[in-house]
């Protein structure tokens, strides 16, 4: 009698178990078919055609705020992904970069890109106890030392309205449930050339700065609409195989996002017997009509001269203190 009921038991828990399993399966698709839909990412190339970024990142920003859902592609041209149903805003860029990092991602109106915060001349002098500080440009004191740009290109999409259905962006009905986006350049390259300087043969290490440039660009509203921060931007520059110019390159953001700005360009140079010199050129002239007055567009800046001392060996001459920073205002005829 025991052994009859033990087994009548067994089937019905053995039942019950099936069913269980089947109810939590019948679930997980009614899920899956309720509240997520599959959408096709097109990044279409035709306003930056020359552009070849090797991966992708887009953020679909939740039209009430909160995390953005992020999704990566490892090529130029888009996929299909797996969207929550819901309503967003959308921010692409390309994702092949090392100093560049996103922040206040949670709405689109806020979302910014911009670079690391990093050492004024970090390999060239080090940090260490006793250092002499390094001096900064007049009235940059507080700005922030950010890395240089990286190439960038972005874009976004606003009010895309996703279904299990339907879809669409901005009012209009998309039955493909394909978003195209249409990633733009997002950065500016500055050239710097420094002809007829003297003395770069006794140079062991040379490094740019330039100032009071756009922090990073906000690109939930385009992008190159500019964030109001002001940065200070090192950058490497090299010494021509005749030893007379120097030439250098930086990426940045723009200049000027809320008003005209002075731009200094410093050159910082450490010659042979350790002393320590320093160099700045009011670049503001140069730096806005290199760009015809274009905060958002690069150019050339030229530059004449770069005075440094030659080393004096011995006891004569004057000898400066190597622990101090030899200041040099180089005047720019216009």
């Amino acid at each position: 009698m025991k052994t009859a009921i033990f087994s009548f038991l067994s089937r019905i828990l053995y039942v019950a178990a099936i069913w269980t399993l089947s109810a939590c399966e019948h679930h997980e698709l009614c899920y899956d078919h309720s509240h997520v839909t599959y959408i096709n990412v097109v990044f279409d190339w035709e306003k930056a055609p020359s552009a070849s970024p090797k991966s992708m990142s887009l953020y679909l920003l939740p039209a009430g705020g909160g995390m953005p859902i992020r999704h990566d592609f490892g090529n130029a041209t888009g996929g299909l992904i797996r969207v929550p149903i819901g309503k967003y805003s959308a921010i692409c860029l390309n994702s092949d970069t090392e100093g560049v990092v996103c922040r206040n991602t949670d709405r689109r109106e806020t979302f910014e890109v911009t670079t690391r915060t990093t050492d004024l001349l970090s390999d060239l002098y080090p940090r260490k106890k006793g250092r002499t500080e390094i001096p900064r440009a007049e009235g940059t004191e507080n700005e922030r030392v950010a890395l240089a740009a990286d190439w960038l290109w972005s874009s976004h999409a606003e009010d895309i309205d996703i279904g299990a259905e339907s879809f669409s962006v901005g009012g209009v009905d998309i039955k493909e449930k394909e978003l195209r986006l249409f990633p733009e350049k997002s950065v500016n390259l500055h050239t710097v050339e420094i002809r007829n300087a003297k003395n770069l043969g006794y140079v062991t290490s040379v490094r740019g700065t330039l100032t009071s440039m756009s922090g990073g660009i906000l690109p939930g509203f385009g992008p190159k609409v500019l964030t109001d921060e002001r940065v200070t931007i090192p950058f490497d520059v090299s010494i021509s195989s005749d030893g007379k110019t120097i030439t250098g390159k930086v990426l940045t953001f723009g200049h000027c996002p809320s008003q005209t700005a002075v731009h200094t360009l410093t050159i910082y140079a450490i010659l042979a017997d350790g002393s320590k010199w320093y160099y700045t050129y009011d670049v503001t002239p140069q730096m806005h009509g290199a760009s015809g007055g274009d905060p958002l567009e690069g150019g050339h800046i030229l530059l004449e001269d770069l005075p440094l001392p030659k080393p004096i060996e011995g006891d004569g001459g004057f000898q400066p203190s190597i622990d101090e920073w030899q200041d040099v205002d180089v005047g720019i005829e216009m």
